[in-house]
C-alpha cells in the first residue's frame, strides 16, 4: 500500500509540474507572438521543416503533447481516397492544412478579433494546401504528374466548397 502512495505522490507530482510548465509558456503569449508562431509555420516554412516541426509535438502513437496549439489531423479525411493513391501522397500536406484551419480558429476563439479566422485567411490557407500538393506532384515520375495534379485540383476544390467561411 506505501509503494501505492508513493508511486500515486510521484505521479501526481510530475503532472503538476508539467502542467505548471504548460500554464508558464501560454502565460508569455500574446496574440501576435502565436498568430506569427501560426503563420511561420504555414507560410514562411518549407513543408519539410513543418513536417519535422509537427514531429515533434506528436507521439508515435499519434497522441499530441503540446496543449497551446492544435497539431491534430485527419489528414484530408477524403471519403473513399483518404489522403494517397497510386499517383499521389498528399500527408503532409494535409497536415499542415489540418494545423492551419485548427489554429487559426483556435486563435479566433482565444482572442477574437476577427483577424484570425476569416474568408480571406481561410483562402490563403487552401492556396498553401494547393501549392504544397503541387510541389509534391512535381517530385513523381513524369507518367504520374497528370493525375497527381488532377487530384490535387480536386482535394483544393473540396476544401474551398467545404472548408469554411
Amino acid at each position: 500500500m506505501r509503494r501505492f502512495v508513493r508511486v500515486l505522490v510521484a505521479v501526481t507530482s510530475v503532472l503538476t509540474v508539467l502542467s505548471a510548465t504548460d500554464v508558464a509558456s501560454a502565460a508569455g503569449s500574446t496574440a501576435d507572438s502565436d498568430s506569427a508562431y501560426v503563420r511561420g509555420l504555414l507560410f514562411d516554412t518549407p513543408l519539410a521543416g513543418f513536417t519535422t516541426a509537427a514531429a515533434a509535438h506528436t507521439g508515435r502513437d499519434g497522441t499530441v503533447g503540446d496543449t497551446w496549439f492544435d497539431w491534430s489531423t485527419n489528414l484530408c479525411s477524403a471519403p473513399l481516397v483518404g489522403n494517397t493513391g497510386r499517383t499521389f501522397n498528399f500527408t503532409d500536406a494535409c497536415r499542415r492544412h489540418d494545423f492551419g484551419y485548427r489554429n487559426e480558429q483556435r486563435l479566433e476563439r482565444r482572442y477574437g478579433s476577427g483577424a484570425y479566422w476569416n474568408g480571406n485567411i481561410r483562402k490563403l490557407i487552401d492556396k498553401q494546401f494547393l501549392a504544397d500538393m503541387r510541389s509534391h506532384c512535381a517530385r513523381r515520375r513524369l507518367i504520374d504528374r497528370p493525375s497527381c495534379y488532377a487530384w490535387a485540383i480536386t482535394f483544393y476544390s473540396a476544401v474551398r466548397i467545404a472548408g469554411g467561411p
